[in-house]
């Protein structure tokens, strides 16, 4: 059984996707990239404010789906330039400072929209 996960307060999808899926007592939320919700623009500043921006956007998603952060236990961060990672990480960090999630982070040829960080993530529930 699958079930779409949706909300307003993080950026609709931009193709044929959904926000999230649960799949039994797996969420799987697809890559957030950082669109402020509201003015549909990209956040202004570098990639510190751009993951802030993406992990508000994941956690909007999640919280739709009844579970917090805390219940994430693996993220792929998509960096545009492996140089971000010091930044991109500090801010990481405040979001998952315990027990944090399992993660891999690569340096992708080119993100959507030219952002400088993409993160998608999978939760379990219960």
């Amino acid at each position: 059984m699958k079930e779409i996960i949706s909300t307003e307060r993080a950026p609709q999808a931009i193709g044929p996707y959904s926000q999230a899926v649960r799949a039994g007592n797996l969420v799987f939320a697809s890559g957030q990239i950082p669109i402020d919700p509201e003015t549909k623009e990209f956040v202004p500043g570098g990639v510190a404010e751009q993951t802030e921006q993406v992990l508000k956007n994941l956690k909007a998603v999640f919280d739709a789906a009844g579970i917090g952060l805390d219940q994430i236990v693996k993220t792929t961060v998509f960096l545009a330039d492996m140089n971000d990672f010091t930044a991109m990480n500090e801010v990481y960090a405040k979001y998952f400072a315990e027990n944090p999630p399992a993660r891999a982070t690569v340096q992708a040829a080119r993100l959507p929209r030219d952002a400088k960080v993409e993160i998608d993530a999978i939760a379990v529930s219960g």
